[in-house]
């Protein structure tokens, strides 16, 4: 059974005293529990009654107390797998992916203490940097070839050589912004990405046509080598900037994440609870119910919301009011 006053749960053994009231026996731990019970047995009840009404699973049986917890690990559960976009917040799914609206990343709806690194920026960097290596020398053969014959650079192979060097940049590092710009285009809402994904695409597409194809061109379009004119170094250029920004952006959001994580992580984990026969124990945060006693010793951190039954001290409020100064608290 379950102490009503202090929410103990207990056995008919080692409870210390007994009390019938309409109809339902009820145990205690402690004999001042049961002399509280005894002058407000309406107080005790009451509460316990309005909590399981509602919900909560502080002041409920032990039964029950399993069972709520259970199913708010599963709404925190679930809570931490919902994600919102930062633009348009009536966007709402289950697990991560891109906002159908704007293409931009969706975000967790509930950041918690836990949440790890993002695996976006991570993958975006990677991309980024390969899309650098490659799209350097892809820009100076280009700017090169502009200001010197193509047969004294690379003769020529400067097209196959572009070709070979941009591939990798557009259809690998640029793979999320043409999925997002297809993703656009099916859902009707165009946005950025379907900027990028057409420009590049096209850019890269006529540069691969020209390459492989020249044939398929007129005359006006050829050089006096007999080349086309190419454009990798465009469509790799622009995915390499526009990673970039990408990652600036997702810094700048992973930036405020971790200022809200830094926030959370002040709350304390655990409550040293002092039991009926006096000793002191540390228990999960989540395992304080209604009318536990507990000590909070100088230093540190109040646990709970609660009523200061003995002692005094100063408490930092300024978490809540903004106000710099302990306030000094008593019983």
């Amino acid at each position: 059974m379950k102490d009503p006053v202090c929410g103990m749960i207990i056995n008919e053994e080692s409870a210390v005293a007994f009390k019938e009231w309409q109809g339902v026996r009820y145990g205690f731990c402690a004999q001042k529990c049961y002399d509280s019970f005894t002058a407000e047995p309406e107080k005790y009840i009451t509460a316990l009654d309005r909590n399981l009404s509602s919900g909560h699973a502080c002041c409920a049986p032990a039964s029950e107390v399993d069972h709520t917890k259970h199913d708010h690990n599963k709404i925190k559960k679930e809570s931490s797998g919902t994600y919102t976009c930062p633009m348009h917040p009536e966007v709402v799914q289950d697990g991560p992916g891109d906002c159908p609206i704007c293409g931009m990343t969706l975000e967790p709806k509930n950041i918690t203490s836990d949440t790890g690194s993002n695996p976006e920026l991570i993958d975006m960097t990677r991309r980024f940097w390969v899309s650098m290596i490659l799209a350097i020398p892809l820009l100076i053969i280009t700017m090169t070839g502009m200001f010197t014959s193509k047969e004294i650079i690379l003769g020529g192979w400067q097209s196959w050589i572009e070709f070979i060097l941009a591939t990798p940049v557009v259809l690998w590092g640029g793979a999320p912004f043409f999925i997002r710009g297809w993703k656009s285009i099916v859902n009707r809402s165009l946005n950025m990405f379907t900027l990028i994904a057409i420009g590049t695409g096209v850019a890269y597409g006529y540069s691969f046509i020209a390459t492989f194809f020249p044939g398929l061109f007129p005359d006006v379009f050829r050089s006096a080598d007999g080349t086309v004119a190419v454009y990798f170094e465009a469509a790799a250029v622009i995915v390499t900037l526009v990673l970039l920004g990408q990652i600036l952006e997702l810094k700048a959001r992973d930036k405020t994440s971790n200022a809200i994580k830094a926030l959370l992580s002040l709350a304390p984990k655990t409550a040293r609870i002092v039991r009926a026969d006096g000793t002191e124990e540390d228990i999960l945060l989540e395992e304080v119910v209604v009318n536990d006693l507990l000590r909070v010793r100088p230093g540190e951190k109040v646990p709970v919301d609660g009523e200061i039954t003995e002692g005094n001290s100063t408490i930092d409020e300024s978490m809540v009011s903004g106000e710099p100064i302990p306030i000094g608290k008593n019983a």
